[in-house]
């Protein structure tokens, strides 16, 4: 998860999603840390570069054996590409979130109630 010094989280269009926004989000390669994941993942999809402030939460799913490693980060250098996978990269306000994915929402909103960011 990214906020801005005004409190919103940064969300993706994802072209490959029913509901196309959500948070940035990735797989893990074979024998790869779940920190440097996201490293990849973002820089894959939108060749900026990012640095992780701190750990939130592991959540483990409920329809399948994955588990959801959310980290808060922040932007550290580059510019946005769009790539195969994102089309657009914006910042939301919590309280007026497009139409996403119901456990994304969950996460935003648990984030943002137990204070687990700090403003730039």
């Amino acid at each position: 998860m990214i906020f801005d010094s005004e409190g919103r989280i940064l969300l993706f269009k994802h072209t490959y999603r029913k509901w196309q926004w959500g948070i940035p989000a990735g797989s893990l390669e074979y024998h790869e840390q779940p920190a440097d994941a996201i490293i990849r993942e973002f820089y894959e999809e939108t060749s900026m570069q990012i640095q992780i402030e701190k750990l939130l939460t592991v959540v483990s799913a409920s329809e399948d054996n994955h588990l959801t490693v959310v980290y808060l980060c922040q932007i550290a250098g580059g510019e946005f590409r769009q790539s195969n996978e994102i089309s657009e990269m914006k910042y939301f306000d919590v309280q007026d979130l497009p139409k996403m994915l119901l456990a994304e929402k969950d996460l935003i909103r648990w984030a943002v109630k137990e204070n687990q960011y700090e403003l730039a």
